[in-house]
């Protein structure tokens, strides 16, 4: 199934087989991350995913921590508190270890059970008097492994107890089971398609929703992480629709004479802000997705784009060429006065709220640059010379995007105090990456 030039327009389910993973490289920066030892984990054999690894790789990619290689321990593997020395990770210098088992559930075929447990090395000689995070047969809903495929059960499994580590150790909400979406193009001339990915957050299970000779662009990911709307064209006609990942299930949303683009999902996910033209300029609406009822927003003689909801609803941040160069505007969701919110630098594009609605990034002379809103300070994250597409992680914490390497565009992240960077695996040509909500589809 694709989405054919010259024919009707038809989409690849969700449930594609699995492509070829993406790997990811850490680049730490001023700050030293937090040593510390993931222990392999005591697992049946008929288990085919390494639940310690997983968990290892998720805080290493993090950038919060350094993992200790396995090669290096060489004094003790336990995976029970009796068996743990501290005095053994003191001596590697590590801050804090992680053991654990895995069992499978009696019942439920292939549905495995974690224990495990987080020790701080330092303070007492005791285990049991340092442990940190203490959990027994933590797994996932019965509903969960009947519909996924065990490989993708067990990795999910895993994200979430390296979820849970973060979280303890950080005081913040860990995103390793979330999900990215982005589009990429392969080919030349009259043999180039476009294809809309979705990936695990580090890159692995990778499903091809759609696939296109013309372009694909624009994924936005629904609140509650269970639906896409991006821009498609068909025979050079653009129009937004929306997918929703667990059925398949495609919806035309609005394709009207001109231009469709930008959507952009409100808070709640009632409404859909868009780019359109067919009344006159690119112009910002809003578009309610039950009734199909529209507002426009914008009604000036440039071009107002790329519009983007504050968490509360309340305000849309938006570009427009109004003053010569692509600028951030705001205006209220209800429409009336726009401000002009950017003033350094001669482009700032892609204005994207916070999770926390304190600060925006956006693309300052391609470079991504975070906005404090009160204060309207602006720090430029990144080098360049071609960083594009913002997203932020869920918890607000890092933001992916694009950038120009030796083969392309390709996705990377950095920590949002410019001090972990991330590149993002090996394919090129990649754009639009879009970070989904805390509720990501099953």
């Amino acid at each position: 199934m694709k989405f054919a030039r010259c024919a009707p327009l038809v989409f690849l389910l969700a449930a594609f087989a699995a492509q070829a993973d993406i790997s990811f490289t850490v680049t730490r920066g001023a700050t030293a991350p937090t040593p510390i030892a993931v222990v392999p984990f005591a697992q049946p054999p008929n288990v085919g995913v390494d639940i310690a690894q997983v968990v290892a790789a998720d805080l290493d990619r993090s950038g919060v921590f350094k993992t200790l290689p396995r090669s290096d321990m060489t004094l003790e593997k336990p995976t029970d508190l009796s068996q743990v020395n501290l005095r053994n990770w003191r001596m590697l210098s590590q801050n804090d270890l992680v053991i654990g088992t895995v069992t499978l559930d009696p019942v439920v075929p292939n549905k495995v059970l974690v224990g495990f447990r987080l020790i701080n090395v330092y303070g007492s000689d005791s285990p049991q008097q340092n442990l940190l995070l203490s959990q027994d047969n933590f797994t996932l809903s019965d509903a969960d492994w009947q519909h996924a495929k065990p490989r993708e059960a067990w990795r999910h499994l895993a994200h979430q107890v390296a979820n849970r580590i973060y979280e303890r150790l950080t005081g913040v909400r860990g995103v390793f089971d979330t999900r990215i979406a982005y589009v990429t193009s392969s080919g030349l001339g009259q043999s180039r398609h476009y294809e809309l990915n979705y990936a695990d957050a580090d890159g692995d299970d990778k499903h091809v929703i759609a696939r296109n000779k013309e372009p694909l662009m624009s994924p936005a990911w629904s609140p509650d992480g269970r639906k896409l709307a991006f821009v498609g064209f068909e025979r050079g006609n653009s129009a937004i629709y929306i997918q929703t990942l667990a059925t398949g299930e495609l919806l035309k949303f609005v394709g009207e004479k001109g231009i469709n683009g930008a959507p952009s999902w409100s808070p709640d996910g009632s409404r859909l802000a868009v780019t359109l033209s067919f009344e006159h300029n690119p112009d910002i609406y809003i578009i309610d997705l039950g009734t199909k009822s529209r507002r426009r927003i914008t009604t000036d003689f440039g071009i107002d784009t790329d519009a983007n909801w504050s968490p509360d609803g309340r305000t849309l941040a938006f570009v427009s060429d109004r003053g010569g160069q692509p600028q951030i505007y705001t205006v209220s969701a209800d429409g009336g006065p726009q401000t002009r919110l950017t003033f350094e630098g001669k482009r700032n594009e892609q204005p994207r709220y916070a999770p926390d609605g304190k600060s925006l990034v956006e693309v300052q002379d391609f470079h991504i640059a975070i906005m404090d809103l009160q204060s309207h300070s602006v720090r430029v994250l990144t080098p360049g010379p071609l960083d594009e597409d913002p997203s932020f992680a869920p918890n607000g914490k890092m933001l992916m995007y694009t950038t120009r390497g030796p083969q392309g565009e390709q996705m990377a992240t950095i920590s949002v105090d410019g001090n972990v960077q991330t590149s993002v695996g090996d394919e090129s040509n990649v754009r639009n990456p879009a970070w989904s909500p805390f509720s990501s589809p099953n």
